[in-house]
Protein backbone atom coordinates (compact mmCIF):
# COMPACT_ATOMS: atom_id res chain seq x y z
CA UNK A 1 0.00 0.00 0.00
CA UNK A 2 2.90 2.40 0.92
CA UNK A 3 4.81 4.32 -1.77
CA UNK A 4 8.79 4.53 -1.64
CA UNK A 5 9.75 7.07 0.53
CA UNK A 6 11.09 10.43 -1.30
CA UNK A 7 11.46 13.80 -0.27
CA UNK A 8 8.48 15.06 -2.81
CA UNK A 9 6.06 17.03 -1.27
CA UNK A 10 2.52 15.13 0.78
CA UNK A 11 -0.06 14.72 -1.66
CA UNK A 12 -3.31 15.46 0.06
CA UNK A 13 -7.00 13.26 -1.15
CA UNK A 14 -9.44 16.31 -0.42
CA UNK A 15 -13.17 15.22 -0.24
CA UNK A 16 -15.36 17.30 -2.49
CA UNK A 17 -18.74 18.53 -2.16
CA UNK A 18 -21.69 17.46 -4.78
CA UNK A 19 -24.56 19.27 -5.71
CA UNK A 20 -27.26 17.22 -7.25
CA UNK A 21 -28.59 17.30 -10.70
CA UNK A 22 -30.24 20.55 -11.29
CA UNK A 23 -29.85 21.87 -7.88
CA UNK A 24 -28.15 24.88 -9.45
CA UNK A 25 -29.11 27.06 -12.83
CA UNK A 26 -25.82 26.95 -14.21
CA UNK A 27 -25.32 22.83 -13.93
CA UNK A 28 -28.04 20.28 -15.38
CA UNK A 29 -25.86 17.25 -13.57
CA UNK A 30 -24.37 16.63 -10.29
CA UNK A 31 -20.73 18.46 -9.86
CA UNK A 32 -17.90 17.94 -7.18
CA UNK A 33 -16.40 21.32 -6.01
CA UNK A 34 -13.81 22.41 -3.09
CA UNK A 35 -13.29 25.82 -1.95
CA UNK A 36 -9.94 27.32 -3.22
CA UNK A 37 -8.91 28.32 0.48
CA UNK A 38 -9.06 24.40 1.45
CA UNK A 39 -6.55 23.67 -1.20
CA UNK A 40 -4.80 26.64 -0.92
CA UNK A 41 -4.24 25.94 2.77
CA UNK A 42 -3.03 22.72 2.07
CA UNK A 43 -0.44 24.16 -0.65
CA UNK A 44 0.82 26.88 1.55
CA UNK A 45 1.71 24.48 4.24
CA UNK A 46 3.68 22.11 1.76
CA UNK A 47 1.22 19.90 0.65
CA UNK A 48 -0.37 19.16 -2.68
CA UNK A 49 -3.70 18.79 -2.71
CA UNK A 50 -5.61 16.57 -4.80
CA UNK A 51 -9.51 16.72 -4.86
CA UNK A 52 -10.81 12.88 -5.07
CA UNK A 53 -14.00 11.68 -6.56
CA UNK A 54 -16.64 10.26 -4.84
CA UNK A 55 -15.97 7.23 -5.72
CA UNK A 56 -18.16 3.74 -4.92
CA UNK A 57 -16.16 0.98 -5.71
CA UNK A 58 -14.15 0.36 -2.80
CA UNK A 59 -11.44 -1.20 -4.94
CA UNK A 60 -10.75 1.70 -6.85
CA UNK A 61 -10.60 3.63 -3.78
CA UNK A 62 -8.03 1.60 -2.30
CA UNK A 63 -5.82 2.02 -5.22
CA UNK A 64 -6.53 5.74 -5.00
CA UNK A 65 -5.22 6.02 -1.14
CA UNK A 66 -2.48 4.21 -2.20
CA UNK A 67 -1.43 7.39 -4.23
CA UNK A 68 -2.16 9.65 -0.82
CA UNK A 69 -0.27 11.02 1.87
CA UNK A 70 -3.16 12.32 4.06
CA UNK A 71 -6.83 12.40 3.96
CA UNK A 72 -8.58 15.93 4.50
CA UNK A 73 -12.37 15.62 5.02
CA UNK A 74 -13.87 18.74 4.39
CA UNK A 75 -17.46 20.35 5.73
CA UNK A 76 -20.68 21.47 3.72
CA UNK A 77 -24.17 23.03 3.63
CA UNK A 78 -25.30 19.06 4.66
CA UNK A 79 -25.75 16.68 7.23
CA UNK A 80 -25.32 13.26 8.08
CA UNK A 81 -28.11 11.02 8.78
CA UNK A 82 -28.97 9.90 11.64
CA UNK A 83 -29.59 6.45 10.46
CA UNK A 84 -25.24 6.31 10.15
CA UNK A 85 -25.30 6.06 14.26
CA UNK A 86 -28.58 4.52 15.02
CA UNK A 87 -31.06 6.88 14.91
CA UNK A 88 -34.15 7.64 13.79
CA UNK A 89 -34.34 11.75 12.43
CA UNK A 90 -35.52 14.49 14.77
CA UNK A 91 -36.68 17.65 14.52
CA UNK A 92 -33.92 20.11 12.65
CA UNK A 93 -32.48 17.35 10.87
CA UNK A 94 -31.13 19.28 7.33
CA UNK A 95 -30.77 17.40 4.18
CA UNK A 96 -28.40 14.75 4.01
CA UNK A 97 -26.26 13.63 1.11
CA UNK A 98 -26.15 10.23 0.88
CA UNK A 99 -23.17 9.47 -1.59
CA UNK A 100 -21.13 11.86 -0.13
CA UNK A 101 -21.51 10.51 3.37
CA UNK A 102 -21.34 6.59 1.98
CA UNK A 103 -17.52 7.65 0.05
CA UNK A 104 -16.55 9.92 2.82
CA UNK A 105 -16.86 7.27 6.05
CA UNK A 106 -15.40 4.25 3.71
CA UNK A 107 -12.21 6.87 2.88
CA UNK A 108 -11.73 7.30 6.27
CA UNK A 109 -12.09 3.99 7.34
CA UNK A 110 -9.50 2.43 4.36
CA UNK A 111 -7.26 5.47 5.49
CA UNK A 112 -7.23 4.11 8.86
CA UNK A 113 -6.48 0.76 7.92
CA UNK A 114 -3.71 1.99 6.34
CA UNK A 115 -2.76 4.32 8.96
CA UNK A 116 -3.12 7.35 6.79
CA UNK A 117 -2.95 11.07 8.33
CA UNK A 118 -6.99 12.10 8.80
CA UNK A 119 -7.63 15.62 9.01
CA UNK A 120 -11.43 16.81 9.29
CA UNK A 121 -12.99 20.44 8.72
CA UNK A 122 -16.47 20.93 10.23
CA UNK A 123 -18.50 18.31 8.65
CA UNK A 124 -15.76 16.25 8.23
CA UNK A 125 -14.81 16.47 11.88
CA UNK A 126 -18.36 14.98 12.86
CA UNK A 127 -17.65 12.30 9.81
CA UNK A 128 -14.48 11.12 11.60
CA UNK A 129 -16.61 10.72 14.85
CA UNK A 130 -19.30 8.73 13.03
CA UNK A 131 -16.58 6.55 11.23
CA UNK A 132 -15.70 5.66 14.96
CA UNK A 133 -18.94 4.59 15.63
CA UNK A 134 -19.53 7.90 17.70
CA UNK A 135 -23.45 9.97 17.80
CA UNK A 136 -23.97 13.71 16.57
CA UNK A 137 -26.61 16.66 17.89
CA UNK A 138 -28.58 16.03 14.95
CA UNK A 139 -29.45 20.29 15.72
CA UNK A 140 -28.06 21.59 18.90
CA UNK A 141 -31.10 24.54 18.87
CA UNK A 142 -33.49 21.53 19.60
CA UNK A 143 -31.61 19.23 22.04
CA UNK A 144 -28.95 21.32 23.66
CA UNK A 145 -30.99 24.50 24.60
CA UNK A 146 -28.71 25.97 26.51
CA UNK A 147 -26.45 26.31 23.69
CA UNK A 148 -25.13 29.64 21.97
CA UNK A 149 -25.72 30.52 18.23
CA UNK A 150 -23.18 28.27 16.33
CA UNK A 151 -24.11 29.44 13.45
CA UNK A 152 -22.81 32.88 12.25
CA UNK A 153 -24.07 35.52 10.27
CA UNK A 154 -21.09 37.41 9.64
CA UNK A 155 -18.38 36.07 6.79
CA UNK A 156 -16.27 33.07 7.90
CA UNK A 157 -13.26 35.13 8.24
CA UNK A 158 -14.84 36.70 11.22
CA UNK A 159 -14.02 35.17 14.65
CA UNK A 160 -17.42 34.39 16.48
CA UNK A 161 -16.62 32.85 19.89
CA UNK A 162 -13.62 31.10 21.47
CA UNK A 163 -12.63 27.66 22.01
CA UNK A 164 -10.77 26.39 25.05
CA UNK A 165 -8.12 24.18 23.97
CA UNK A 166 -7.86 20.96 26.31
CA UNK A 167 -4.45 20.64 27.37
CA UNK A 168 -2.05 17.74 26.75
CA UNK A 169 -3.87 16.82 23.85
CA UNK A 170 -2.41 16.55 20.18
CA UNK A 171 -4.23 19.79 19.15
CA UNK A 172 -2.58 21.80 22.11
CA UNK A 173 0.88 20.84 21.23
CA UNK A 174 -0.48 21.88 17.39
CA UNK A 175 -1.10 25.58 17.96
CA UNK A 176 0.73 25.77 21.59
CA UNK A 177 -2.41 28.18 23.13
CA UNK A 178 -5.01 27.37 25.78
CA UNK A 179 -7.75 29.26 23.34
CA UNK A 180 -8.14 29.80 20.10
CA UNK A 181 -11.15 32.59 18.69
CA UNK A 182 -12.73 30.76 15.85
CA UNK A 183 -15.73 30.92 13.01
CA UNK A 184 -18.68 28.94 14.17
CA UNK A 185 -20.80 27.36 10.78
CA UNK A 186 -22.59 24.61 11.74
CA UNK A 187 -25.74 23.24 13.44
CA UNK A 188 -24.62 19.82 14.31
CA UNK A 189 -21.95 18.69 16.62
CA UNK A 190 -20.47 15.48 17.99
CA UNK A 191 -22.53 14.02 20.58
CA UNK A 192 -20.90 10.77 21.82
CA UNK A 193 -17.49 10.36 21.38
CA UNK A 194 -16.50 7.72 18.69
CA UNK A 195 -14.27 4.47 20.16
CA UNK A 196 -10.87 5.68 20.72
CA UNK A 197 -11.69 9.66 20.33
CA UNK A 198 -11.34 12.06 22.56
CA UNK A 199 -12.38 16.06 23.02
CA UNK A 200 -9.16 18.61 22.43
CA UNK A 201 -11.67 21.67 22.23
CA UNK A 202 -14.66 22.64 23.57
CA UNK A 203 -16.98 25.92 23.47
CA UNK A 204 -18.22 28.01 26.80
CA UNK A 205 -21.17 26.32 26.00
CA UNK A 206 -20.10 22.57 26.59
CA UNK A 207 -20.12 21.66 23.00
CA UNK A 208 -17.58 19.47 21.34
CA UNK A 209 -15.14 21.62 18.93
CA UNK A 210 -12.70 19.07 18.50
CA UNK A 211 -11.99 15.77 18.81
CA UNK A 212 -8.70 13.55 17.86
CA UNK A 213 -7.57 9.82 17.80
CA UNK A 214 -5.93 7.95 21.32
CA UNK A 215 -4.96 5.24 19.10
CA UNK A 216 -4.01 6.26 15.67
CA UNK A 217 -0.85 8.56 15.04
CA UNK A 218 -2.75 11.16 13.47
CA UNK A 219 -6.75 11.49 13.33
CA UNK A 220 -7.50 15.67 14.18
CA UNK A 221 -11.08 16.63 13.93
CA UNK A 222 -11.91 20.95 14.43
CA UNK A 223 -15.72 22.09 14.14
CA UNK A 224 -14.91 25.36 12.77
CA UNK A 225 -12.96 26.64 9.38
CA UNK A 226 -9.18 27.23 9.72
CA UNK A 227 -8.81 27.61 6.03
CA UNK A 228 -10.92 31.05 6.35
CA UNK A 229 -8.32 32.51 9.44
CA UNK A 230 -5.36 31.60 8.43
CA UNK A 231 -4.01 34.83 7.07
CA UNK A 232 -2.47 36.28 9.75
CA UNK A 233 -3.37 33.79 12.08
CA UNK A 234 -0.23 31.41 12.45
CA UNK A 235 -1.88 28.89 15.30
CA UNK A 236 -4.57 28.24 12.42
CA UNK A 237 -2.21 27.38 9.91
CA UNK A 238 -0.31 25.14 12.35
CA UNK A 239 -3.55 23.03 11.71
CA UNK A 240 -2.68 22.46 8.07
CA UNK A 241 1.32 22.28 8.43
CA UNK A 242 0.75 19.40 11.68
CA UNK A 243 -1.26 17.11 8.93
CA UNK A 244 1.86 18.15 6.20
CA UNK A 245 4.70 16.93 8.97
CA UNK A 246 2.26 13.29 10.40
CA UNK A 247 2.21 12.97 6.51
CA UNK A 248 5.81 12.90 6.09
CA UNK A 249 6.64 11.14 9.47
CA UNK A 250 4.10 8.27 8.31
CA UNK A 251 6.47 7.33 5.41
CA UNK A 252 8.53 4.12 5.40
Amino acid sequence: MKKTASRRSPIIGITPDITSPGETSKFTDSTLFVSQRISSAVLNAGGIPLILPLISSRRALKEALAQLDGVLVTGGNFDIHPHYYGETPRKGLGKPKETRTRFELELISLALEHTLPVLGICGGEQAINVAFDGSLYQDIATQVPTAMEHEQKGPKEHCAHPVRIVPGTRLHRIVGQDALDVNTTHHQAVNRFGKGLTSNATADDGIIEGIESLEHPFVLGVQWHPEYLTGGNAPQRKIFASLIVACKEARP
